[in-house]
């Protein structure tokens, strides 16, 4: 069963925000080089603990600021096409992050945006 395995938190003013979520909680922040987007990879624990990572962006051009949940799924495509007939729409089309997987963007029908993800390290 697909699962969150990701977290985005978008703010227009990331170096304000790093710092009270590393005060806070005591999360660690590492920029994440090749990314498309200035990107802060979050890291909230240890990966023996129960959890997920995130990131930390600008939002994206007709994005507000938020958080967004991104689900893991064996076939992006597979799963695009499931959203769309039951539906859903795709906001950002299939992307490739580099070394990470295949990525989208999808609104279900009530208008809540999330992440779909197909890990694949061999992506470009």
């Amino acid at each position: 069963m697909p699962r969150v395995v990701h977290f985005e938190i978008y703010t227009d003013d990331p170096e304000a925000v790093r710092p009270f979520y590393q005060d806070v909680f005591g999360w660690k922040f590492k920029k994440f080089e090749g990314s498309p987007i200035e990107y802060w990879l979050v890291t909230t624990g240890e990966d023996k603990e129960p959890g997920i990572n995130g990131g930390l962006a600008r939002p994206r051009e007709g994005q507000s600021p938020g958080t967004l949940n991104t689900v893991g799924v064996a076939s992006l495509d597979q799963s695009i096409k499931k959203i769309e007939e039951r539906g859903g729409k795709i906001c950002v089309p299939k992307m490739a992050i580099p070394g990470v997987g295949w990525l989208a963007y999808a609104e279900d029908p009530a208008g809540n945006v999330f992440g779909i993800i197909e890990p694949d390290t061999n992506a470009k």
